[in-house]
């Protein structure tokens, strides 16, 4: 893998989902590493997170602040502040915030993808809530994502 020179600054525009509880960075573009890694730093507020889905690409989440339930392939498990979970692309996921404050993670996704036109055009077909059938087939097929079920919630 050849990466090349990139920098991206803290203050580097944000891209908010109020629908999903989710604000993001995009903290590598795919094409810095030939399109074989991207990297997002995401913040979840309090019981939120995303619908339960699947997609090609492997991600590696590492907690940086906060507390979350994971549910992967049919096990569910608390990450805490330095955990580290892989979850290989095809395999179901989903997790939700634990805490009563924003939790924080940096997620590796590969191949690279372009986080900033997927979230931005997810933002967009979430931005009155959660979106009709029609609508959330549509973008699922355009970015190859399998939407399984409603976000997980907080027990």
């Amino acid at each position: 893998m050849t990466f090349q020179l990139s920098t991206t600054r803290a203050d580097n525009s944000r891209i908010e989902i109020p629908a999903i509880g989710l604000e993001l960075r995009v903290c590598m573009e795919p094409a810095t590493s030939g399109n074989q890694l991207s990297m997002i730093e995401t913040c979840n507020a309090p019981g939120f997170g995303p619908p339960f889905h699947k997609h090609a690409e492997t991600e590696v989440f590492y907690v940086l602040e906060g507390r979350y339930l994971f549910e992967v392939d049919g096990k569910r498990f608390v990450a805490n502040v330095g955990d580290t979970i892989t979850v290989p692309g095809g395999i179901p996921h989903g997790f939700v915030n634990l805490d009563d404050r924003p939790s924080r993670q940096l997620v590796l996704i590969v191949p690279g993808l372009d986080a900033k036109a997927f979230f931005t055009e997810l933002g967009d077909v979430m931005k009155m809530g959660r979106p009709d059938a029609a609508l959330q087939s549509a973008f699922a097929a355009k970015w190859g994502v399998d939407f399984l079920g409603p976000p997980l919630r907080r027990p």
